[in-house]
């Protein structure tokens, strides 16, 4: 479909009178509704009144954002007063993260296992020094030189050690809390 002069002067009358990109492509014929838009962006048409009544062109801007503040000043308030100061979804400058954080990675809360579990140390064997009463578990990608299994000692007719037991054999309830 060629955009002759008459039906592009069809397009600017229908579109100046409000009607949508398909009701236009239907009265024009053989054209579709996104050629149609894609034509009035073009012919960089302007825009219309959009449902609701307000126009593009006289919705209020957005704020400016605010002017930063020195590090220092944001590091002394107390942290609930620094939250409620900043506007929500304003980010911290490098300067504040370290401002607040400087030297407090040791103080910082070490995160304890959920079930107090401790990961045992594999004893690191390869596929043929595997045996009944050893830990089957793979480690790492077999395609790797580093690839190798677990070995810890496995309880009665299980290929994994306790500590893998767990991780393969997790009741239901439990593997949809954990995702």
């Amino acid at each position: 479909m060629n955009w002759t002069d008459e039906r592009v002067e069809k397009l600017k009358k229908l579109w100046s009178e409000g009607l949508s990109a398909s009701q236009i492509a239907a009265q024009l014929g053989g054209v579709s509704r996104n050629a149609v838009i894609g034509k009035v962006h073009r012919l960089n048409l302007p825009g219309r009144a959009k449902t609701g009544g307000t126009q593009a062109a006289a919705r209020p801007k957005r704020p400016a954002a605010p002017a930063p503040r020195p590090a220092a000043a944001f590091a002394a308030r107390p942290a609930t007063q620094r939250a409620a100061a900043r506007p929500a979804g304003a980010g911290l400058s490098k300067d504040e993260i370290d401002a607040v954080f400087d030297g407090a990675a040791d103080q910082l809360p070490v995160p304890a296992n959920a079930n107090s579990i401790v990961v045992p140390m594999s004893r690191r064997l390869e596929l043929t020094q595997l045996t009944e009463r050893t830990c089957k578990w793979p480690i790492g990608d077999p395609l790797n030189e580093d690839f190798h299994f677990c070995g810890n000692e496995s309880p009665d007719n299980s290929p994994y050690c306790t500590y893998h037991q767990r991780l393969a054999y997790q009741p239901s309830a439990e593997r949809r809390r954990m995702r």
